[in-house]
């Protein structure tokens, strides 16, 4: 099939389809998803599945990818649901690289010195809470150690307010060649309600020095959904956004979960904007990018044409990761520090998410890894199917076939039924060769992957996601 996914105006998308897919799906950086993880899977497992990589040879065809958790932030954002330690105590950082060092020198044991890497990515809480010579320590601990590429993708989360313009430059000079800046939202009165407040101003500053410094790609966060954001509030944030400029921007859905996430507590349930106000800001920013040029990569992904990204998506080659989409193969992941989820082989793995149990386990020398999964045949089968749709949009039958030896129409037999509803409203385009995602589905891929998730087909169970939209 060769149905076009070129992006349809916001307004294309018919209302009552964005209302009924307004429900909670997984993001799908992973599949099986990270809450099906099981703690039965520990260190010995990860051990042989790095014992594999090394000595299976096809592992080692591909470089690595490296993601190191840096879970420290000075200050609490409300909204947040990731892995963090609030602390102003900054002593902390030292003894955590200490034991990340520790970390690196078990895997390099199992895998070998001078692995190549062609990605990395240091995510948080805040990575930059990390003064200069901690961060250069880690660098120089992270070159050492692994033989990081030239011309790779070297990725550095930045909370504004953390960062000047001298910092932007010794953080070139580390090797940083793309910034992510933490904005969600520009108007002070949700910066507030939040607890997250960093004028425009500035972010637009930081902006500016970092295009002088020569980073390749810069990344804007955006949240909508947030207490006190309103259609009107949130296109003024869209404006001062697309006068920035950045390469790429994500887009994310908030989800209160405050049963979940402690620091959501904070937030007045009643300030939150109601459903036809959340699909309002999303067809603005819909829109907004679009009249902007840019490119809907997927899912809450945009980027300008120009980016490697887009030019990945135009050119088929499309990847999902526990970072999102990504220009790099389908390669194995480290995932170093508190809570860090990797992937090695046919295999998942997290590590443990507090400080205790982290340090614990390295300190008996073991891995510090607390569950994971090793994928069935099944899950690998379906995985293919579900990150081609994510990342390509479109399923051949046949190439499905060929590589898994399995009759499609046959193994998703009830799964080709439900697509039906989905084919009728305009989401997915089927043949007899394949299935194609329309520009409309596009925005809703997720619920299309969903169809193919056997765990969410037998769990119906799905407020433990973010919402689709």
């Amino acid at each position: 099939m060769t149905t076009s996914l070129a992006s349809p105006a916001a307004s294309a998308i018919p209302t009552d389809v964005l209302q009924r897919f307004d429900r909670p799906g997984p993001r799908y950086t992973s599949y099986p998803t990270a809450d099906r993880f099981v703690e039965a899977f520990g260190p010995p497992d990860l051990q042989q599945a790095l014992l594999q990589r090394r000595h299976g040879g096809a592992g080692q065809a591909l470089p690595l990818s490296l993601y190191v958790h840096i879970p420290f932030c000075e200050s609490l954002c409300y909204y947040c649901a990731c892995n963090k330690i609030i602390t102003k105590r900054h002593e902390k950082a030292a003894p955590y690289l200490d034991y990340l060092a520790r970390e690196i020198g078990l895997y390099v044991a199992a895998l070998g010195e001078g692995q190549p890497v062609s990605q990395l990515h240091l995510g948080g809480g805040s990575p930059t809470f990390l003064n200069d010579e901690e961060l250069a320590r880690l660098m120089d601990l992270l070159r050492r150690r692994f033989a990081l590429a030239p011309g790779g993708e070297y990725a550095i989360e930045i909370d504004p307010r953390t960062v000047d313009t001298a910092r932007l430059q010794r953080l070139a000079g580390l090797g940083f060649n793309r910034l992510s800046f933490g904005v969600q939202d520009f108007d002070p009165a949700v910066q507030k309600a939040v607890h997250r407040v960093q004028p425009h101003a500035q972010v637009e500053q930081l902006v500016h020095s970092a295009r002088g410094l020569g980073f390749e790609s810069l990344n804007v966060d955006l949240i909508y959904g947030l207490p006190l954001q309103t259609p009107a509030s949130f296109a003024q944030t869209l404006e001062q956004v697309v006068t920035l400029r950045p390469e790429r921007i994500a887009l994310y859905g908030y989800a209160h979960l405050p049963e979940r996430f402690k620091p959501q507590r904070r937030i007045h349930a009643g300030q939150l904007p109601d459903g036809a106000a959340r699909l309002a800001m999303l067809g603005a920013a819909l829109a907004r990018f679009e009249a902007a040029g840019y490119v809907y990569v997927g899912m809450d992904h945009f980027a300008l044409p120009g980016d490697a990204l887009a030019v990945a998506k135009r050119q088929g080659r499309l990847h999902r990761n526990f970072q999102g989409y990504s220009t790099q193969p389908d390669c194995d992941l480290i995932a170093l520090g508190v809570s860090g989820i990797g992937k090695i082989g046919a295999s998942y793995t997290q590590n443990a998410k507090t400080m205790e149990q982290y340090c614990d386990l390295l300190d008996q020398g073991a891995l510090p890894v607390v569950r994971g999964l090793a994928l069935s045949r099944d899950d690998l089968l379906r995985r293919s199917v579900i990150m081609a749709l994510m990342c390509q949009g479109a399923l051949q039958f046949e190439a499905i076939e060929l590589a898994w030896l399995v009759d499609f129409r046959q193994a998703f037999a009830a799964e080709l039924e439900q697509l039906r509803a989905l084919q009728d409203d305009g989401l997915v385009q089927m043949d007899g060769q394949g299935l194609q995602v329309t520009a409309t589905g596009w925005y809703l891929v997720r619920a299309v992957a969903m169809v193919f998730d056997r765990y969410v087909q037998a769990d119906r169970t799905r407020a433990r996601f973010s919402r689709i939209l």
